[in-house]
């Protein structure tokens, strides 16, 4: 005597509805996380559960549907920190041709500051040389210059303030900058860390 259960007509039928209510929940769950994904919408079990229409027990009880969610949220949050790292990438290359330039900008300022008082030396050093040989129009001259050099040498000492004030707010933004880097590389080699 074969002690083999054979099922009923009726289980078998119950059983096959229970696999294609399963595979349609299935389904709808794999379409609301394709829209999610186009959306750049988090995923996370609750969002799935709402847009698929199904409980949250069924994404946690079914194998397949428990590792489509998981693997969602794990890209997810892959792309999500890519975004971050790209976009402090472009922060920080920002800030950081700013503090070059700033750098630039004080170099020249130097340069010209030296240069200008080089003038003003050999200027004064000829208005001696010469003094007794000049008309008092050409003294006028000479001291009309001298005091616009003198301006233009006290302009370009506020300029190179300005540039240098300018230089040390850049190089503060690219420590801070560097910090947020860090930081974000922490998160991405271990996510639990957050801040």
């Amino acid at each position: 005597m074969n002690t083999a259960t054979v099922p009923e007509p009726r289980t078998a039928a119950a059983q096959a509805a229970r696999r294609r209510k399963t595979e349609t929940t299935l389904e709808r769950v794999r379409q609301a996380i394709a829209r999610l994904r186009r959306e750049k919408a988090q995923v996370s079990v609750a969002v799935v559960a709402r847009r698929a229409d199904v409980s949250r027990t069924f994404l946690y009880d079914n194998v397949e549907a428990r590792a489509m969610v998981a693997a969602a949220m794990a890209e997810a949050g892959k792309r999500r920190t890519q975004m971050l790292v790209h976009q402090d990438e472009t922060r920080e290359a920002t800030w950081r041709e700013r503090a070059l330039n700033a750098e630039e900008a004080l170099k020249a300022a130097h340069t010209e500051i030296l240069t200008q008082r080089t003038r003003i030396s050999e200027l004064l050093g000829q208005i001696r040389d010469l003094e007794a040989e000049w008309t008092q129009e050409a003294v006028q001259r000479i001291t009309t210059e001298n005091t616009t050099l003198k301006q233009r040498v006290r302009q370009l000492t506020t300029d190179n303030r300005t540039l240098d004030e300018r230089l040390k707010a850049a190089r503060s933004n690219l420590r801070f900058q560097d910090r947020r880097v860090a930081d974000l590389e922490a998160q991405i080699v271990d996510p639990t860390c957050t801040r």
